[in-house]
């Protein structure tokens, strides 16, 4: 009988360390193999709706790129030990301003895992009065074509993969047009964007402004490393008519969309997305922490 009591104590020590070791594991799992992050984290993809009159969408048929149909385009590769991404200010921003570049800059660096400068800022005083033209209410604004063709076409500095710049003054791309929020040469990989509208001018709305430069930003930078617009959810490269539809967008790429970066790219997928839930949390981006924190806690 006390044989029988031991043997059965030995397959209960047995037992329990053997749940021990799985739940370890278990808790230990840390999700190198891309296509477990992936999976976890498609489970937060949020489905697009039908489109309504005045949304990109409604006007634009766009085919899905998956990861495949990207592939396919051969995307210029980064080389993730030299590979810079560079912002170029141009005109006179104000300390607010300034901040809000700042902060684009760290989020762009950790949204691509590439590190990213900001050049010595130059005046718009030297882009010439034919480039530049003024509204009815005496604002002036700058030509996108010539900042692009002229300023920025070929003059990626060394290592660079995308040459953004950021304006605090107005944008318009033709005599035809009343504005734009911004524009780039996706085939250059160069771009301008502009501060002016996204929270107003003076600046009194920093967080709104931030969030939209950070959604800009990262959508048109994404375009240069050739990933499409998405139609397949809710992502941060959805097409926009507007800022309503800038607004809608979350500061997230599906898990779709992911692949490509990460694919061109070779990050960390959990160092990248302990990154980004730590900066909307200390910005107070809300919303975005809020998607974030998901994503971490699906891969736990």
């Amino acid at each position: 009988m006390l044989d029988v009591g031991r043997n059965f104590m030995r397959v209960i020590v047995l037992i329990s360390v053997i749940l021990f070791s799985c739940s370890l594991k278990k808790k230990n799992k840390t999700y190198t193999n891309c296509k477990d992050y992936f999976e976890c984290i498609s489970k937060n993809d949020i489905k697009l709706e039908d489109p309504i009159s005045g949304e990109w969408r409604f006007y634009n048929k766009e085919d899905s790129q998956t990861l495949d149909k990207y592939k396919k385009r051969n995307p210029q590769k980064a080389d993730i030990s030299e590979t810079k991404i560079y912002l170029q200010p141009i005109g006179a921003f104000s300390v607010d301003e300034q901040k809000v570049l700042e902060l684009n800059r760290e989020y762009l660096q950790i949204f691509f895992q590439i590190p990213t400068i900001i050049l010595d800022s130059f005046s718009d005083a030297l882009i010439p009065d034919s480039a530049k033209r003024k509204r009815q209410d005496g604002i002036e604004q700058l030509n996108t074509q010539f900042i692009i063709q002229n300023i920025l076409k070929g003059k990626i500095p060394e290592n660079g993969y995308a040459l953004m710049a950021i304006t605090e003054k107005d944008l318009y791309p033709s005599s035809d047009w009343n504005f734009v929020f911004g524009q780039a040469s996706y085939a250059d990989r160069v771009g301008v964007s502009s501060l002016y509208r996204l929270g107003n001018k003076p600046l009194n709305n920093f967080n709104l402004c931030l969030r939209r430069i950070l959604n800009i930003s990262s959508h048109e930078i994404g375009h240069m490393f050739s990933i499409s617009h998405c139609i397949l959810a809710k992502c941060v490269m959805n097409g926009a008519n507007n800022l309503y539809e800038t607004d809608q967008s979350p500061n997230r790429l599906c898990s779709e969309c992911q692949k490509k970066i990460f694919w061109n790219i070779g990050y960390d997928n959990i160092a990248r997305l302990n990154q980004l839930t730590a900066f909307f949390k200390a910005n107070n981006l809300n919303e975005d922490f809020t998607l974030a924190e998901k994503d971490l806690k699906s891969i736990q």
